[in-house]
């Protein structure tokens, strides 16, 4: 996830509205846990030098880390060192203590599903959802720090993070400093006192030069059924997920010919990375997974994160992409039920040198497709884009020459 920080408010503004927020002459236990709730959501806005911050407790909160790309600026003044490796860290911070019944919310999704009758009994479907939707339900814990340990030196760097925002959401770029590590190293940072390896990361490192894949994932690479708001539902949180047939193996061959760096664009919430994390890493390469830094609080909100703005989404996220590694040759993998042609095509219309080459699935299982699978479609989409750099597909068995043609060009230089 590519995260966007909040707007501050000044210092006084912020304390004035906490000071209302909380005040009471005489304060029942409610009331407290209510008033620390608000105050810690207020102080928030104040930024990172909020001096209300608190550090996270892992007895009363719960931290995810997510797995991110290392990269190296390329705006830097070098000397005979290599310049200083970067990486934006995302953790996301929930209170462990106070979740909600997700009893009520796991029956309206299993009855908007239709899981009645002998489906009803599925007990395993309803663990599923029950695990899936607990994420959107958990309490969210702004001004809060962590303390990150990067074990790439004997002794292990130390980065401070945080305090978290109104989301709970901490995004901040750490510098790890001068260190030879090669393309596609891979180390491992958790959080101190939070039990070793209970709370880590993976960090890949990236060099500068090479090959990246921007990929979609659902209907691209999982079956999601993106069109269909039953589907939506139904693949996210009760089935089992499954992989576009034959599209693992030809990620395992994209990577074995091009060596890339991996990123993984969605525009699913926040809150399935656990899920999605999962589905990755049992199917495909291993890289960073890009989600939408908000969450919902119905279903029809899940259902407009999949759908609304996508290509909008999608570009301001591979400008940021683009600003860590403006010279590598970048494979943009999507499909037709949204919008990421005209995503592609937009951003091959700003960095021709950047974009390489788009590959489009062409999605035949999902109801209603004929517009989006039109021929005119992809022609005006890919108007300024030309055609040796783009192709649409069928069947996964249908690109290998096409990526034996991107693997060319690493002997052509």
């Amino acid at each position: 996830m590519l995260h966007h920080k909040p707007d501050e408010l000044s210092v006084a503004d912020a304390r004035k509205e906490i000071y209302e927020a909380t005040a009471s002459t005489s304060p029942t236990p409610v009331q407290e846990k209510r008033g620390s709730a608000l105050l810690n959501f207020f102080s928030s806005f104040l930024g990172p030098k909020n001096p209300l911050a608190h550090p996270a407790n892992p007895c009363k909160h719960t931290v995810w880390l997510l797995d991110n790309t290392a990269y190296q600026s390329v705006n830097e003044e070098t000397d005979e060192n290599q310049p200083c490796w970067h990486a934006e860290v995302v953790a996301c911070i929930f209170e462990t203590e106070g979740r909600k019944d997700v009893g009520n919310l796991v029956a309206a999704i299993a009855d908007y599903i239709g899981l009645d009758g002998d489906i009803g009994g599925d007990d395993e479907a309803r663990r599923r959802i029950t695990e899936r939707v607990q994420p959107f339900i958990n309490q969210v814990s702004p001004a809060r720090t962590v303390t990150l340990q990067v074990p790439i030196s004997r002794r292990a760097q130390s980065h401070r993070l945080g305090p978290s925002d109104r989301n709970g959401l901490i995004s901040q770029t750490v510098d790890m400093g001068k260190m030879g590590m090669h393309d596609g190293a891979v180390v491992r940072p958790h959080l101190q006192h939070f039990g070793g390896e209970a709370v880590s990361m993976s960090t890949t490192f990236a060099a500068p030069e090479g090959w990246l894949v921007v990929s979609d994932i659902d209907d691209t690479i999982k079956h999601t059924m993106t069109l269909e708001p039953t589907g939506i539902i139904r693949t996210t949180f009760a089935d089992i997920p499954e992989p576009i047939a034959g599209m693992p193996q030809l990620y395992k061959y994209i990577h074995a010919q091009l060596f890339p760096a991996w990123f993984y664009l969605s525009a699913s919430p926040y809150n399935l990375y656990p899920f999605l994390h999962d589905f990755l890493d049992g199917n495909y390469c291993p890289g960073t997974l890009v989600l939408r830094d908000y969450s919902w609080m119905d279903i029809t909100g899940l259902i407009k994160s999949f759908t609304e703005k996508t290509q909008e989404y999608k570009v301001d996220r591979m400008e940021k992409i683009r600003r860590w590694l403006p010279h590598r040759r970048v494979l943009c993998i999507g499909d037709s039920t949204q919008m990421d042609p005209e995503a592609y095509a937009e951003m091959y219309s700003r960095y021709p040198d950047w974009i390489h080459a788009i590959i489009i699935r062409k999605v035949n299982d999902v109801a209603h497709m004929e517009e989006k699978n039109a021929p005119g479609r992809f022609e005006k989409a890919f108007e300024h884009v030309p055609s040796h750099i783009w192709t649409v597909f069928e069947q996964p068995e249908e690109l290998y020459d096409f990526i034996d043609g991107l693997g060319m060009e690493d002997q052509a230089l």
